[in-house]
């Protein structure tokens, strides 16, 4: 980020007020939990929709959104019909173009909402509604974040770049609508559970554990040469194709560095990250006293899911349990700064604060959306980014508008660095 944008205060990346209440107790959750899934048809929002047919006496659906998948977002109302389902939920795309093909199907067409973000805005907000599951991917989240939070709705956030892009926005939503964020990412879960029961004047440090994704032994040169189907190949876990190109680069871990800042109000200094490649344990708590808690257990989104569904609460779950005599040792290891430097743009735009770590999400929404058109290589990411930063002035952001502003801004940077890598 150019330095006349990077005067901030003296306590910038100190401890703040966290969004996330630690030491609260979990509320009772009226029966059934009404939930609205926004990003229905992809990963986060199918397995919510399985969570919801597997227990249908504990989660009803009311509302799904998607971008525009109509086919696949009139699957899953039929596998919730299927599972006697009370009423049809209300539907919704952000695609306009969408809207007209929803129409014509009969079971969509029955409760179809405005096409647009100001459908998305609707069904985020929709009356009767208990918890909004947003799995959107991207900055594209934090309007229907802001707009659950400003209906007072509990948010199992599964989109980490709303807190990102809008975390002081995202914070003034919830204060004012009274409402509740619950984190869905398993490492920011497994936190949240290492913390229940706890003070925030007990905690000492959050380490956040990463997978190292599949290039974590790999040599530079190699990585740099790396084919797009070895860097949507995961070793753990199974993810939408963003979220795994992020996972290579260690992006993913850098932007939970930032998400766990906002929820947690931990300094920057106190957020540490190791590769564990097992992904047995999700995260840990370090207290003052020197005790380590740490939250365990197979790789499954399902499990911080249902979690956050069930307002914080473990309900039963079919799902595979830990053997500890057969799992044997578990390993970690530092990640390694001149391979993977996204994690250190990362804490560089969190610690700047304000437009930083818009540009920093954007340059790299639109770097991951070139490689996998084929138009940038994977050591191009890191580089595109960083180029982006340096390009853009920072400052306070004080509106969404102001944030999506920052936001295209920097797409649009980001795509001229990305045109004069391709002419190379």
């Amino acid at each position: 980020m150019r330095a006349d944008g990077n005067r901030q205060p003296p306590d910038a990346g100190s401890r703040t007020e966290p969004l996330y209440r630690i030491g609260g107790s979990p509320r009772e959750p009226r029966l059934p939990v009404r939930v609205v899934i926004l990003g229905a048809t992809g990963s986060i929002g199918v397995q919510a929709v399985d969570l919801a047919v597997q227990q249908p006496d504990r989660l009803q659906v009311v509302g799904l959104a998607a971008w525009s998948r109509v086919d696949e977002l009139a699957a899953l109302v039929r596998r919730l019909e299927a599972a006697g389902a009370a009423s049809a939920p209300a539907v919704a795309f952000a695609d306009p173009r969408a809207v007209s093909a929803a129409a014509r199907d009969p079971l969509l067409g029955r409760r179809l909402l405005p096409p647009g973000p100001e459908g998305l805005d609707a069904i985020a907000a929709l009356e009767g509604a208990d918890c909004v599951v947003n799995g959107i991917v991207g900055a594209a989240g934090l309007a229907p974040t802001l707009a659950a939070a400003a209906a007072g709705r509990r948010i199992a956030l599964a989109n980490k770049e709303s807190l990102v892009v809008g975390g002081g926005l995202v914070r003034e939503a919830v204060l004012r609508g009274g409402a509740e964020i619950v984190p869905v990412d398993s490492e920011h879960s497994a936190l949240a559970q290492c913390l229940s029961g706890r003070t925030a004047e007990e905690l000492e440090r959050l380490v956040l554990t990463a997978s190292g994704g599949p290039f974590r032994t790999w040599k530079a040169a190699a990585m740099a040469a790396a084919r797009k189907d070895e860097v949507l190949r995961h070793p753990t876990w199974n993810m939408g194709p963003k979220i795994t190109v992020d996972s290579a680069t260690l992006m993913n871990k850098g932007l939970e560095v930032i998400e766990a800042h906002v929820l947690f109000g931990v300094a920057y200094r106190d957020i540490e990250v190791v590769v564990h490649p097992g992904s047995i344990v999700h995260s840990l708590a370090v207290f003052r006293d020197g005790a380590v808690v740490a939250q365990l257990g197979a790789p499954d989104m399902r499990v911080p899911l249902l979690y956050a569904l069930a307002g914080e609460r473990h309900w039963p779950l079919a799902t595979e349990r830990l053997d500890l005599a057969r799992l044997g040792e578990l390993r970690f290891e530092a990640p390694d700064p001149e391979r993977f430097p996204c994690l250190a743009l990362a804490r560089r735009a969190g610690e700047a604060g304000g437009r930083a770590p818009i540009i920093l999400n954007a340059a790299n929404e639109t770097a991951v959306a070139a490689l996998l058109d084929d138009r940038l290589g994977f050591a191009d990411i890191a580089a595109v980014i960083a180029a982006t930063l340096d390009d853009l002035p920072g400052g306070p952001v004080g509106s969404l508008a102001e944030a999506l502003e920052t936001d295209a801004a920097a797409r649009r940077a980001a795509q001229r660095l990305i045109a004069v890598r391709a002419r190379r």
